[in-house]
């Protein structure tokens, strides 16, 4: 069994359908949440499911060194962003080529990069109008949201629609293919 490390910062919705679809499937096993934020939401919703968080400071995260050594010891098949913002080390990308996956709010390679992230997506896409949304799942490169894109689903974007209303619609996009598109990358990896 591959064992898989959620990178998570905020609430952890994401994080808990993971965890849920795995402990169903049993295909792989989410060893561990890492977080960059001791109040995250992620942490309680990991514990209720039985999934130990580790906390690491900005500068571990920055430095890598002592994270690296820790996903090295526990077997990392898979390192998977869940609502983690910052900017992933390139030394912890080469340490870990193409096992390293996020999904993103928006229809990449539109509406991505530095600062767009949560409501300034969705607000971006009402802004310019477009008929569609959706998300994009991609592996991590050094770049915000340029890595080679896995997997995209759209939906429409209604002339009604707030921000607020269409986050609601892609986070339902999100829970419904972030785990099974996981589970065809760790697949595929054999």
């Amino acid at each position: 069994m591959k064992n898989i490390a959620i990178f998570a910062s905020g609430s952890g919705s994401n994080a808990e359908q993971i965890i849920r679809y795995f402990q169903q499937t049993k295909t792989a096993c989410v060893k561990f949440i890492i977080t960059d934020n001791k109040q995250a939401g992620v942490i309680n919703r990991a514990k209720k499911l039985g999934v130990p968080s580790f906390y690491f400071s900005k500068e571990d995260l920055a430095n890598t060194e002592s994270v690296i050594e820790f996903l090295q010891q526990n077997n990392i098949a898979l390192i998977v962003l869940a609502g983690y913002l910052k900017k992933i080390p390139s030394v912890l990308i080469d340490t870990f080529p193409n096992s390293i996956i996020n999904i993103h709010p928006a229809l990449l390679p539109d509406f991505g990069g530095k600062g767009m992230y949560g409501i300034h997506v969705h607000e971006a896409v009402l802004k310019a109008q477009r008929k569609q949304s959706g998300i994009s799942i991609h592996y991590v490169n050094t770049n915000f949201d340029e890595g080679e894109i896995v997997f995209q689903a759209t939906c429409n974007v209604e002339k009604s629609d707030t921000p607020q209303l269409l986050a609601a619609r892609v986070l339902e996009l999100e829970h419904a293919h972030y785990p099974t598109i996981i589970d065809k990358v760790l697949k595929s990896t054999n």
